[in-house]
């Protein structure tokens, strides 16, 4: 089975040494996404809320440079700072996945790339 990188237009450049998205067979697999705006490579203002905002849409536009969308995704993870933001996350992220949502799991760490407060990883299939 090949592999095909993801690099997509509108999403935040890897800041590290890994790919945004991969494309094996009939999936598309993630990198996290965190609240950066490509614009201007930083988080963006606002909190946990506009940080996850910012993550599902820099989601939404790797998932649709792979041929895919958010509405085929089928497993999301969900990193947060702090547990106690669950439910703020949680009110965005229903904005996204309005019907039929993926599974999903969520759990605290002790930290996050650039001190992101959120960070949002999905698998999808294509089609």
């Amino acid at each position: 089975m090949n592999k095909q990188i993801i690099t997509p237009d509108k999403a935040p450049k890897a800041i590290g040494p890994y790919s945004a998205g991969i494309r094996a067979g009939n999936f598309v697999f993630t990198a996290g996404q965190i609240g950066i705006d490509r614009q201007t490579g930083k988080l963006v203002p606002g909190g946990v809320e506009a940080e996850a905002r910012q993550a599902l849409f820099n989601l939404q536009n790797v998932l649709e440079s792979a041929g895919t969308s958010l509405e085929n995704v089928v497993k999301t993870t969900v990193f947060l700072r702090d547990i106690n933001d669950y439910a703020a996350v949680n009110a965005i992220y229903a904005e996204y996945f309005t019907e039929n949502p993926p599974a999903r799991s969520a759990v605290q760490v002790a930290a996050l790339p650039a001190g992101a407060a959120v960070e949002i990883e999905a698998i999808a299939l294509i089609g």
